[in-house]
């Protein structure tokens, strides 16, 4: 029986259509919900859909805990395989997805605390990496190159502390009130160096807009690199699963054959 239904929750393809499509519904609803209007005209709707929700997430998140000791990356005993599973990131992406709805039952909590715990309902959508594979190739993209992107974060860090601190010096007295501190420079770092500029706050010194041209120039520049890293390793990765597709198994002797 655990195992049957270990195989439905899994593989199962109108039990993981339903998940997917009970999880897209949740994000259209909490959309909704944020129209004063829609609230107050569907209260009802908006909580019995958050209940049918909840109950069909929490029968999930149990039967996959119950069944996880049969997940065979798992190793050791039944116990340490359901722990493992309960402290994956699939595992606490599920207990995340319904825990706002239990908390407030248990705990007194107020109104700027129960928002928060609202917010916690947007993680279902990342249930969804669990049955796309377009969001799992995104996934080991990431893994892949975790550390070329630790890098360019490292860099921009240093980049970001610099172009804060030469700014202050160069813009605080003129612009004590925008420019009051290197703290308060990060913002016109960050968006400079993404080339967003909001306009809120910029130089007016003569050598400060000469560092800002300068500095924004070096962000478009800086900005290209991991993006670069991201799609060379996106690319990559689409073409080996095409490859993988490609090779077939002879029915006869079972050899791998190209097409």
């Amino acid at each position: 029986m655990k195992k049957r239904i270990y195989e439905f929750i899994n593989k199962n393809p109108s039990f993981i259509k339903l998940i997917y499509g009970l999880i897209i519904l949740n994000v259209i609803t909490l959309i909704l919900e944020s129209y004063r209007e829609l609230k107050v005209s569907f209260s009802d709707f908006f909580y019995y859909f958050e209940l049918i929700s909840v109950i069909i997430f929490s029968i999930e998140y149990l039967l996959r805990l119950w069944t996880s000791d049969l997940e065979k990356s798992y190793k050791g005993n039944s116990f340490k395989k359901r722990l493992k599973f309960g402290f994956s990131t699939l595992g606490l992406i599920d207990l995340l997805a319904i825990l706002p709805f239990y908390l407030p039952l248990i705990f007194p909590f107020d109104l700027r605390i129960l928002r928060i715990l609202r917010l916690f309902r947007l993680l279902r959508i990342f249930k969804l990496g669990r049955y796309s594979k377009s969001l799992n190739t995104i996934t080991c993209v990431l893994k892949s190159t975790k550390s070329e992107l630790a890098i360019t974060g490292f860099i921009a860090f240093i980049l970001l502390v610099l172009s804060s601190t030469i700014m202050y010096y160069f813009e605080n007295e003129v612009q004590p009130e925008k420019f009051a501190s290197i703290g308060h420079s990060f913002w016109w770092a960050i968006a400079t160096l993404t080339t967003v500029g909001y306009g809120d706050v910029f130089p007016i010194t003569a050598m400060g807009k000469v560092m800002s041209g300068i500095i924004a120039l070096i962000g478009i520049g800086f900005i290209a690199l991991p993006t670069g890293i991201i799609s060379s390793a996106f690319i990559t990765r689409i073409q080996e699963q095409k490859k993988k597709k490609e090779i077939c198994k002879c029915p006869n002797c079972g050899t791998k054959i190209n097409k």
